[in-house]
């Protein structure tokens, strides 16, 4: 069993361990938060031992893999000390902020080539995503997708009070592209390809971050529509076309209905009732690689994960200079 420890204590964090309890891969050992009550508080429900010092936790930490859920614009900086720390290593999505921090965490990664940086796009992982693909590839054309992800944050709560929450920050890495966005970008960008041209049409709250968007991604042939926001709820279900067929789903992140709908006006449920907790398929996956590395299908496996990442975090990027939306970590 993999000794796990964790950055950060929030709601999503939560949900890992459980997964990861649940896969029956991990025991969790070591809880790094900034504030020693909050973290006391998640090892007394889930155990570990509780660190409120980065060093002292990759030093005296006694774990082999980490999670790190820490605000968005941390996960490089800490993702690089994992990785001297010789720790593998599952970041919370998105990976990184830009291009540019992605291709040095690749210098790391070349330099110990026995440590593995996962993201935890755990919607890839699952049944339901899989079914799709292999859905698209017998339908004989693709005339384009509409893809939703809207969903109210309790956090924007605290900005309509006058609060700036690190979710709805430039400072942070936040944004609606940055959290909900990535789901639907990995939607696009593993069902179609990288895109040849994208548009990114923001609104803009008061931090320079974006509450909801809708960006175009341009393919030879088609365009995908991809409708986001973090600041209002959306009910629309998300669609694939075809020419007289179209895949339905009833959300593009959750995946819990997939529905084919066949040119002959005949339809075909694809998807599977899924997981109570939908990280447990990454979880697993993570596991089988790390514990066996140097399989070819788990090496195979993971190279395609981390160049899918690398593709994501690239269109998130050209998204967000369509929008004139600009990091302090895009000028480090």
């Amino acid at each position: 069993m993999l000794k796990l420890g964790i950055i950060g204590t929030n709601w999503i964090t939560q949900q890992f361990v459980e997964a990861a309890a649940a896969s029956k891969e991990y025991e969790l050992t070591s809880v790094y938060s900034r504030h020693e009550e909050s973290g006391k508080s998640f090892a007394d429900k889930n155990g570990g031992q509780v660190y409120t010092d980065l060093d002292k936790f990759f030093n005296d930490g006694d774990f082999e893999v980490v999670y790190i859920a820490s605000p968005n614009s941390l996960h490089f900086a800490q993702t690089l000390k994992a990785i001297d720390a010789g720790k593998q290593i599952i970041v919370e999505k998105p990976i990184v902020s830009n291009p540019d921090e992605f291709a040095q965490m690749k210098a790391a990664l070349a330099e110990h080539p026995e440590i593995h940086v996962f993201e935890a796009a755990r919607h890839i992982h699952e049944h339901n995503f899989r079914a799709i693909r292999k859905q698209l590839a017998s339908m004989e054309t693709i005339s384009g997708a509409t893809l939703t992800y809207m969903k109210y944050s309790s956090r924007y709560d605290e900005y309509l009070a006058g609060k700036d929450p690190n979710v709805f920050t430039t400072t942070f890495s936040g944004g609606a592209l940055q959290d909900l966005g990535v789901y639907v970008v990995y939607d696009a960008v593993t069902w179609f390809g990288k895109p040849n041209r994208v548009h990114y049409y923001a609104t803009p709250l008061r931090t320079g971050a974006d509450g909801k968007g809708v960006a175009v991604l341009g393919y030879d042939g088609f365009d995908v529509t991809l409708n986001i926001g973090k600041n209002t709820n959306s009910y629309l279900p998300s669609e694939i076309y075809g020419v007289k067929d179209t895949i339905v789903m009833d959300n593009a992140a959750e995946l819990t209905s997939v529905i084919y709908h066949a040119a002959d006006g005949s339809t075909k449920r694809i998807s599977e009732e899924p997981d109570d907790n939908p990280m447990i398929a990454e979880a697993k996956d993570f596991a089988t690689v790390i514990n066996d590395p140097k399989n070819p299908d788990n090496v195979r496996h993971y190279q395609t994960w981390l160049h899918l990442s690398e593709i994501v975090n690239s269109v998130l990027f050209d998204l967000r200079r369509k929008a004139s939306i600009v990091f302090p970590a895009d000028n480090k």
